[in-house]
């Protein structure tokens, strides 16, 4: 990667664009564990579970955001994140996603797996 490289980072959720840039780096958890994206790399396609994801933009800020599902694509020096919901750590309601956290503990069922991995992803993204 050449000094100053960077690419097209777009992360959408089906309300609004959450960021839309320049950025030197992508991290996030795609199916499989964590991934890093930097300017050049190859064509990507793959699903998004619950996680973080990380961008630092060409003016070396970051911009962190909570996840839940959805698809990254990489191709020709642009990264597209389509997320099935998704939260900057600025937007996350802290005390909504604590109180999420304790409904959800202890739950078996898959939906409550869910809700916690949730509320813990939200509050790992608010805490950063």
């Amino acid at each position: 990667m050449a000094p100053g490289a960077t690419m097209r980072v777009e992360l959408v959720s089906p309300e609004k664009i959450l960021y839309s840039g320049e950025a030197t780096i992508v991290i996030c958890r795609p199916e499989g564990g964590d991934a890093a994206f930097l300017p050049g790399h190859a064509p990507y396609l793959g699903l998004l579970g619950v996680g973080q994801v990380l961008i630092r933009t060409a003016e070396g800020k970051e911009v962190k955001a909570a996840v839940h599902g959805g698809f990254i694509e990489v191709r020709n020096n642009k990264v597209t994140i389509l997320s099935d919901v998704a939260e900057l750590a600025t937007e996350i309601n802290v005390e909504r996603a604590r109180e999420a956290k304790s409904k959800a503990e202890g739950g078996t069922t898959s939906d409550a797996v869910v809700a916690l991995r949730r509320a813990n992803v939200r509050l790992l993204v608010a805490a950063a």
